[in-house]
């Protein structure tokens, strides 16, 4: 499953990153809000969810190369993020659902993938 997948089935919007960087493969879920606690177990290819928006998400997410960010329940993403997220070539998404739903919905289609 890729990025452009998870957009196209959750309904998400995208904040930042572009078309090419869509097609990341997605191979697990990470939903943490700790930023040393995520820094730590992220996986290379996880989408990770979290509430947070500042620069430190980008920060890990470009060094744990994630997949992608995704922030739950509507909450408005930093600018300056977006910016930087665009510099580091991180895709950050949002989504109107929760952490525990998109959670759910995620590991589900990782598994009819997989």
């Amino acid at each position: 499953m890729t990025i452009r997948d998870l957009i196209d089935k959750l309904g998400c919007s995208i904040a930042a990153g572009t078309e090419e960087m869509l097609d990341r493969v997605i191979t697990g879920v990470y939903c943490c809000d700790l930023i040393s606690h995520a820094m730590a177990r992220l996986d290379p290819g996880y989408v990770w969810i979290t509430v947070h928006t500042n620069l430190n998400v980008v920060a890990v997410a470009s060094l744990t190369e994630a997949a992608c960010v995704v922030v739950p329940e509507g909450i408005a993403i930093e600018e300056q993020s977006i910016e930087r997220a665009g510099e580091k070539q991180v895709v950050m998404l949002t989504s109107t659902k929760t952490a525990a739903e998109l959670s759910y919905e995620i590991i589900n289609l990782l598994r009819k993938a997989g």
